[in-house]
Parts: structure tokens; sequence; C-alpha cells
């Protein structure tokens, strides 16, 4: 290549450099293209699938409560925040299996994230392998569901 550069002089140099420019583009291009998809990602991300919030009474006002398995009430949101469903607990008082029942039985309600302040042992774990993200939060359940659908809801840890 350097042998045909120095046979062909300026022209060589002018096709390299028109080549040159079609990378730079296409690196602005890549980039640009990147950048648009990162946002738009962003944009549209939303909560896939209903919210359940663990409470003590049957309000969208009332605080979300420790231990969520054991609550009296799980509080049924859509993707959007509407309150769409009230349960009665029925594992509220199974104090030893509550976490792994509650972690069965939330799938099968639509539900893919859950929202309490406190998760004993495993169950993080048992909840996320069953498709359910666990939150940790302290105020009402609407509270609870605004900022989750904002991103503004740190997840459970163990």
């Amino acid at each position: 290549m350097l042998g045909n550069s120095r046979k062909y002089g300026r022209g060589m140099v002018k096709n390299i450099t028109i080549c040159m420019k079609g990378k730079s583009k296409m690196k602005v291009i890549s980039a640009v293209l990147a950048l648009l998809f990162l946002v738009t990602g962003i944009a549209f991300a939303e909560q896939k699938g209903k919210i359940c919030v663990a409470t003590q009474e049957k309000s969208s006002e009332a605080a979300v409560r420790e231990k969520a398995a054991l609550a009296p009430y799980f509080l049924i949101f859509d993707e959007k925040g509407g309150l769409i469903e009230i349960i009665d607990n029925p594992f509220k008082t199974r104090k030893f299996e509550a976490g792994h029942l509650m972690a069965d039985f939330l799938p099968g309600k639509g539900v893919t994230a859950v929202i309490g302040t406190d998760y004993c042992g495993e169950i993080v774990d048992v909840l996320k392998n069953k498709g359910v993200t666990p939150y940790n939060f302290q105020g009402s359940a609407k509270e609870a569901v605004e900022k989750l659908l904002a991103g503004k809801v740190p997840e459970a840890s163990k």
C-alpha cells in the first residue's frame, strides 16, 4: 500500500481522506444512534407487571408494613399506579412459612414487584428467583408506588 501511495501521489491521499471522513461519519452516526437508543430505553422504561404493597390497612394511604409476608393486606397496583385489588393476606398467621407462600402466590397474580420494609432470611433471593423484585420503603402505599414508578425506591438486599 505504501508503494501505491507514492505511485499515485495526491490522488491516494485524497482517497484516504475521503475514506477517513466516511469512517468518522460512521462513528458519529453510531454514537448518535447508541445515545438515542439509551435515551429512549430510559424514557420508556416502566414497571412491567403488577406491584404489591404489604400494608396494615385496606387503604392506599396505609403505611407500608415491615415483614411483608405477615402483613394483613396486599394492595395490588397496576403498572400505572392505580389500585386494582386488595387481598386479605392468606398467609399472615403462618409465621414460619409466610415468606415462601407469598413468593409462590404473588407471581400467580401477575406481580413483579413487592414493597415492604423488611424481608427475612433467604426471601429476597426466593422472590427474585420467582420473578418478583422486593423493594424497601417507609411511608404510605400510594407514595411507595409513585416513587417506585419514578425509579426512586431501592431494591431490598439480604
